[in-house]
């Protein structure tokens, strides 16, 4: 029977339905239950039609039957029997519960209260419609499964409905419940919606695909048997026990490869096979023959038993080319993970019914605990849920082992265990993250790395002048802030290191007496980027800004320039060094750097001839120098120096609280060691003054700029005393 099928359904019987749940249920009184739920329907929905004519009993049959086909349980069985009954026929849920017992009428309750939700595709409102299906969930995650199989069973049948109907149901089963399928790990039924929906939201598109494929079917039939035949002659040589299956490509997926630009002759992973072997090993070493006989993809590896998919999906993919050149993609995996693949959560129910593995059995208990946990903050909160986050994040990790915090509002946020206060700020929002300073978790202060654990109520304390530290990078847990993280610092340190490059630019060609504008022409721009082989103005100024170019072999493209002769070694005291001032005109001099303006390799700098204690060198600028004497000589630096400079910088800050240890830190991470820190004005507006070593001007410039960048830094400027 063709799920797209357009004609009447076949008649179904209760004999079928036994049958088939009997091949893994093997319990007699519970079969005796799906019977009893089967006849009690079948009475109650007795003289009632579907729109297609058929009598109403096929609907909750069928349903039935797609809930066996995912190894439902009899519970989910038998309420899928009656899932319409409190709604349609004259039933109390007292009488039901007399009949069947809390669980069974609890899942049928749960049915009833979501077939009364008006599903919305409309994006504005998609994510509140998202919140209430996970409300349902959170009673019991088997109502999910039977509003799927509802669904499903709805979507087969959809051509009984008028057309504008059919596109708006099949605009629901794409955006709200093919998703939902998927994060449950329900392919079969995720597939099938979503082939179901094309079909009647683009008949087009669709029917064209499934002409191509029907055109190129025998030819790729026979290509799958002899690639077939080949691996399991390989698998059996070296005797590993397995089972092949064909696996067809859905058109949904081949739609969307299309729908991103690819040509149907480029959809290169059309043919496939499915390997199922019995351990995890065998997956191994079954993949290891494989690619010693056929050439595999570069890139097309993916190892998803080490490193399961958020919904518990483990399998080896790879891409070979096979048979006569064609690629296959080929998954290998065990029985059981072939079960969680095709049927999601549904299937563990089963698994445990039957005595399965400890594996799935400690799953099926991790997930009852994380529905269970729902329910309670479902409990708490009111439902009232607001949070896109948290719906997000549910979608997104329905079986991930997270925790689970609450804002004081009562706002869920979801994070990997480990995660501390600063995870669960840019949980919230990334500018949250940003101008956090400190957290408060069930009342008390905790440090920014503070281990959170299930149920904290955590409160973010921000200020919005307040940047991040690098220093958290080693702090968060989930990778997702550490990329927001590092691409703070990025953005930041790219422009620095921009800003920098052409104030270093500007200022050597200011020494040089060229003009910028003159300079910088499109022809001499496009010179320098082809000679150091960057794209634009922009990377030019980088690269000088990060030292990759020095700024006067930038300029040396376009104006060469005479190189200063190298200096002579000079003695200052008794011990012989290379001098970091040369003296015009003079070999040997004592030279002294000024205590007021403290000079730094760089700077624009001139000599003063002392009595009896050779030359101090001033910035060009220093105000000390209009009281002295007219005794100054030409200096200049030694471009082989490689001495640090003291320097002292004045940060006046635009608020009264106290940034000294942030101060410190920023300072540090720009590679510049602090002599001194101290409070200069406290009053409103706190203003420090710092001490500290660099390597030159550059250095020091670079500092300058990366302060102001804090929020809290109104300016900074250096110190002449």
């Amino acid at each position: 029977m063709s799920s797209l099928s357009m004609e009447k359904i076949e008649e179904l019987t209760i004999e079928e339905i036994i049958s088939k749940a009997r091949s893994y249920i093997e319990d007699e009184e519970q079969i005796r239950v799906i019977e009893k739920a089967y006849n009690f329907a079948k009475r109650k929905h007795d003289g009632q039609f579907r729109k297609s004519g058929e009598p109403y009993i096929t609907h909750p049959m069928n349903v039935a039957l797609i809930l066996i086909s995912v190894y439902a349980d009899y519970e989910t069985i038998s309420a899928g029997l009656m899932h319409d009954v409190l709604e349609d026929c004259d039933c109390t849920p007292e009488e039901m519960e007399n009949e069947f017992g809390p669980v069974i009428t609890k899942l049928v309750k749960g049915v009833t209260k979501l077939s009364k939700i008006n599903f919305s595709t409309e994006n504005e409102y998609l994510i509140d419609y998202y919140k209430k299906i996970i409300v349902g969930m959170s009673e019991d995650v088997r109502v999910i499964i039977i509003k799927l199989a509802d669904r499903l069973h709805n979507m087969r049948t959809l051509w009984a409905i008028p057309e504008d109907r059919q596109k708006v149901k099949s605009h629901e089963a794409l955006e709200i419940f093919a998703p939902i399928a998927h994060h449950l790990g329900i392919h079969k039924i995720k597939s099938e919606l979503e082939d179901l929906s094309l079909r009647y939201l683009k008949p087009d598109v669709f029917y064209d695909i499934a002409e191509k494929l029907n055109k190129t079917k025998l030819e790729r039939d026979k290509a799958v048997y002899d690639m077939e035949k080949e691996v399991s002659e390989l698998l059996d040589e070296y005797h590993i026990p397995h089972e092949m299956k064909g696996r067809a490509k859905s058109i949904y997926s081949i739609y969307n490869k299309l729908d991103k630009g690819k040509k149907f002759s480029d959809i290169y992973d059309l043919m496939g096979l499915r390997i199922l072997v019995n351990t995890e090993q065998e997956c191994y070493l079954a993949l290891g023959l494989i690619h010693s006989k056929f050439r595999p993809l570069p890139r097309r590896f993916k190892d998803y038993i080490a490193m399961p998919k958020p919904n518990m999906y483990q399998s080896l993919h790879t891409t070979v080319f096979g048979i006569d050149g064609y690629l296959f993609e080929i998954q290998i995996r065990t029985y059981e993970m072939d079960e969680v693949a095709e049927n999601g959560i549904a299937s563990h129910w089963a698994y445990k019914e039957s005595g399965g593995s400890k594996t799935t059995a400690n799953l099926q208990t991790t997930t009852e605990q994380k529905l269970q946990f729902f329910k309670s903050i479902i409990d708490l909160r009111n439902d009232k849920m607001s949070s896109e986050e948290f719906v997000n994040s549910v979608k997104d990790e329905v079986l991930n082992n997270n925790i689970y915090c609450f804002t004081p509002k009562g706002d869920v946020i979801e994070l990997p265990k480990g995660a501390t206060p600063l995870d669960f700020a840019y949980k919230i929002h990334t500018k949250v993250g940003e101008t956090t300073v400190g957290a408060i978790v069930n009342n008390n202060i905790v440090p920014l790395n503070y281990e959170l654990k299930d149920n904290d109520i955590v409160k973010i304390n921000t200020n919005k002048t307040s940047t991040p530290s690098k220093e958290w990078i080693n702090m968060v847990k989930s990778t997702a802030t550490r990329n927001k993280i590092r691409a703070f610092f990025t953005k930041n340190d790219r422009e620095i290191y921009v800003e920098r490059g052409k104030y270093l630019l500007e200022k050597e060609l200011r020494k040089r007496k060229l003009v910028f504008s003159e300079f910088l022409t499109e022809e001499n721009i496009n010179k320098i980027c082809e000679t150091i082989k960057v794209e634009n103005l922009e990377e030019v100024y980088l690269s000088i800004g990060n030292g990759k170019q020095p700024v006067n072999a930038v300029i040396n493209i376009i104006d060469k320039y005479e190189e200063v002769p190298a200096p002579k070694v000079v003695k200052i005291g008794t011990k012989a060094i290379d001098t970091d001032i040369i003296v015009s005109g003079i070999d040997k001099v004592k030279v002294n750097l000024a205590a007021c303006c403290c000079p730094v390799y760089g700077d624009e700098i001139i000599g003063y001839i002392t009595k009896g204690n050779g030359i101090t060198i001033h910035r060009i600028n220093c105000h000390n120098l209009e009281m002295l004497e007219d005794r100054t000589v030409d200096v200049r630096w030694n471009n082989d120096t490689s001495k640090r400079y003291l320097s002292y910088l004045l940060i006046y800050t635009n608020d009264s609280n106290n940034h000294m240890l942030d101060l410190v830190q920023s300072i540090s991470m720009s590679n510049v060691s602090v002599d001194g820190i101290k409070i200069m004005n406290q009053s409103d507006k706190t203003t420090y003054e710092v001490a500290c070593y660099v390597t030159g001007l550059s250095q020091l410039e670079k500092l300058i700029l990366n302060l102001t960048k804090n929020k809290y830094v109104e300016k900074v400027e250096r110190e002449i005393r």
